[in-house]
């Protein structure tokens, strides 16, 4: 199995300058001469491909053995679900494929459902990555190509011909790196104060009135979707001021786990925040617990609710407790060392890398052994109803969550290095666009395989329960 070899991030050292970003996009240039952009194109599987069926398999080890099948049966529902749930098998994929070699900190799960508006520190709706199991060191064009594979595999599900299809992809790249290029003469900190507020207007992003009809949408369930409104969906009255969370098997049910652990854990989640969040968090208390399945590719790993409650039981706050593994393409990438060990504590830094604004009470803990991380649930969240996009639509959203994936890399890589790599023409887009298809076809094939066992008794899976 072969490691990729990307350079480590730099580390701050004292007297040393940072080069002019024009020589270090000039450098960036240079790496096509090594690896021609050309050559991030077609995806042909190679003859020693490992099983995706296998990869599955292996990738349950350690979950929970009585919601394997659900996680089967919602992987099994389409060819963009299947991809959403099986990054071990593009990571395996992405492994044997060219990389220039510059490092950043990347999402690992970058696909499109994995962006979309939630709360920041200061209340306001924000649109950003937001999905970060996966996150770790590597190549930069991993998620990119992840992303533009979600673009496909989604376009064909949205009715889209190839044409369409190349057309999405190559405004996704385009968005990519026209942005890195806005990002790479910028001053460090003008890029880490970049946000993305989807309830002003931007001059550099114009919407027609489909676009701005289904954003404004979003945003108004995402500023509806707080504390008080998860309360009332999934908490109950037990008499004499006695709450408890209602039974909604699969998705949630009673803990299997003793209660104290649960709270032990948090104790020493508190800790891993700054000292004002825990005096804030200090003056809730515990008032139930619950155990919650969430997602696709996540089923089967421990996930607890918490509900806390400060001053009256008319001030609610949801923790979700979830377990952090190892990600997907540790084994392809050099490890990682010190804290970042600790998957929980991993997820928590590269997060807070990526994104522009973090929950302000995102941090980590331990229960059994287990590594976990700790965030809001319900913070100002809402996601864009991609299978509900047009054409138009879809090609403006796919853009976006190019420019936003530059951005996000931006912060910890080298945007003038990925600006002369990425280049001014469309050479890139069109690579990708290639790739992207090719890898399409490859989805519909596996998510056959995954189908076809089920079919056949090979493979149990279960059909219920809500994705979200």
């Amino acid at each position: 199995m072969a490691i990729a070899k990307i350079e480590p991030l730099p580390e701050l050292k004292s007297h040393k300058e940072l080069r002019p970003w024009e020589e270090r996009r000039a450098e960036g240039k240079t790496l096509r001469r090594k690896v021609p952009r050309e050559l991030h194109g077609e995806w042909k599987a190679p003859k020693n491909r490992p099983d995706p069926l296998t990869l599955l398999a292996e990738s349950n080890k350690g979950r929970q053995k009585h919601l394997i099948p659900l996680r089967m049966g919602r992987m099994a529902a389409s060819p963009f679900a299947f991809l959403r749930g099986s990054t071990c098998v593009m990571a395996a994929d992405l492994a044997a494929t060219p990389i220039s070699g510059i490092p950043a900190i990347i999402d690992g799960d970058a696909h499109l459902n994995n962006f979309g508006f939630y709360g920041s520190p200061l209340g306001e709706v924000v649109f950003d990555l937001n999905d970060f199991d996966e996150a770790t060191i590597g190549p930069w064009e991993w998620d990119l190509k992840r992303l533009t594979a979600s673009v496909n595999v989604a376009g064909r599900a949205n009715g889209l011909n190839r044409q369409q299809r190349n057309t999405a992809v190559r405004e996704t790249v385009k968005g990519y790196r026209s942005n890195a290029q806005r990002l790479a003469s910028m001053s460090v900190l003008d890029v880490w104060y970049l946000h993305y507020f989807p309830g002003e207007t931007n001059p550099l992003i114009r919407m027609d009135s489909e676009v701005k009809a289904i954003f404004a949408k979003t945003l108004d369930k995402a500023m509806h979707t707080d504390n008080r409104a998860l309360q009332a969906k999934v908490v109950e009255t037990a008499g004499r001021g006695v709450c408890r969370f209602k039974e909604d098997p699969p998705v949630l049910t009673s803990v299997h786990v003793p209660e104290k652990k649960i709270i032990d854990a948090l104790h020493e989640y508190a800790a891993s925040l700054s000292p004002e969040r825990r005096l804030m968090l200090a003056r809730y208390h515990v008032a139930a617990t619950t155990h919650r399945v969430v997602g696709v590719g996540s089923v089967g790993t421990r996930c607890y609710l918490v509900l806390l409650f400060g001053n009256g039981e008319d001030d609610p706050l949801f923790l979700q407790v979830k377990e952090s593994v190892t990600p997907a393409h540790a084994q392809y990438l050099p490890p990682l060392h010190g804290d970042l060990r600790h998957n929980g504590k991993r997820l928590v830094a590269t997060q807070r890398a990526l994104q522009a604004s973090s929950d302000p009470m995102l941090g980590y803990t331990t229960i059994d052994g287990r590594d976990y991380y700790v965030r809001q649930m319900k913070n100002l969240k809402a996601s864009i109803p991609v299978g509900q996009l047009t054409r138009a639509a879809f090609n403006f959203y796919a853009w976006v969550c190019g420019t936003t994936l530059a951005r996000a890399h931006s912060r910890t890589a080298d945007p003038a290095r990925i600006a002369g790599y990425c280049g001014n023409s469309p050479v890139l887009d069109e690579a990708l666009a290639e790739w992207a298809e090719s890898y399409g076809d490859q989805s519909e094939r596996d998510h056959s395989l995954l189908v076809n066992a089920i079919r056949k008794g090979k493979i149990k899976a279960e059909f219920v329960g809500d994705e979200s």
